[in-house]
């Protein structure tokens, strides 16, 4: 597991900020209809951030996160793994989630992020404005889902992984990221924990090497010291880091953007 249950993203809220954020239900070009948690900026922007969650799936640590972009002009929609196995609905801390973990496919995540692209960008021929910048944020397991959106023909703006697992198999038979960087389509940003147990400085190494020799503008970032989802604001210890990250993230889509 990537967060506890009670967990929450190391974000101090917006006082006064204007924000519209509520629980809907996506579908996929499968069929599968999946909960996500949908959170608007008070007049629409020029991005948009597809959060892709921990082996969890949608909790409150998402919701919250979703929050915190929207409040800073970023439309935000955080979305859930399970539909097929467990369905469409809000899960509580006793929620068994491994099990559900090793019934997902790489095919049907990729179905789903897409139908939250599509939801972002907004349904075709719909009046309503759609952000120009379209990016995918993952935590663990949804950082190496959000390097492997790269690969999904999206048209995507850039793909952010927080301790996203680089190599090797996996709980389900998503490819690993390093085996595919020479497909990827879009700027990648990687941030890691330098005491990552389960990520070495290695795999990141040549994670880093891998995108500069495939010609792709990414920016990979180590912090000495943090643990695997240091980013929590139970961590006070990495409050710095959590801070750093945080930045990291707004400039990443900032310049991705044009710096508007």
């Amino acid at each position: 597991m990537c967060f506890d249950h009670d967990s929450r993203p190391p974000i101090a809220p917006i006082a006064g900020g204007a924000i519209d954020g509520m629980l809907t239900e996506l579908a996929a070009r499968d069929g599968n209809r999946f909960a996500a948690f949908r959170a608007r900026p008070a007049s629409v922007g020029r991005a948009a951030v597809v959060i892709l969650p921990d082996v969890r799936g949608l909790h409150p640590y998402y919701e919250e996160l979703a929050l915190r972009f929207a409040e800073r002009g970023v439309d935000a929609i955080a979305i859930d793994w399970f539909g097929r196995t467990a369905g469409a609905t809000r899960r509580g801390e006793d929620f068994e989630y491994m099990p559900h973990v090793t019934k997902t496919t790489w095919a049907g995540i990729s179905a789903d992020i897409e139908a939250a692209v599509a939801a972002v960008r907004g349904d075709p021929g719909s009046d309503d404005e759609s952000p120009q910048a379209v990016f995918t944020l993952g935590f663990c397991m949804g950082g190496r889902m959000s390097f492997l959106a790269a690969t999904l023909g999206l048209e995507l703006a850039g793909v952010i992984g927080l301790y996203g697992t680089l190599s090797g198999p996996w709980r389900n038979d998503a490819p690993a990221p390093l085996d595919l960087v020479g497909s990827f389509e879009a700027p990648v940003l990687g941030l890691f924990g330098g005491a990552d147990q389960g990520i070495t400085p290695e795999q990141v190494a040549a994670f880093d090497a891998a995108l500069g020799a495939a010609g792709m503008d990414h920016r990979i970032v180590t912090y000495p010291g943090a643990p695997h989802s240091f980013f929590d604001r139970k961590a006070a210890e990495f409050a710095a880091e959590s801070e750093a990250t945080w930045t990291e993230i707004l400039t990443f889509i900032n310049n991705e953007i044009g710096g508007a």
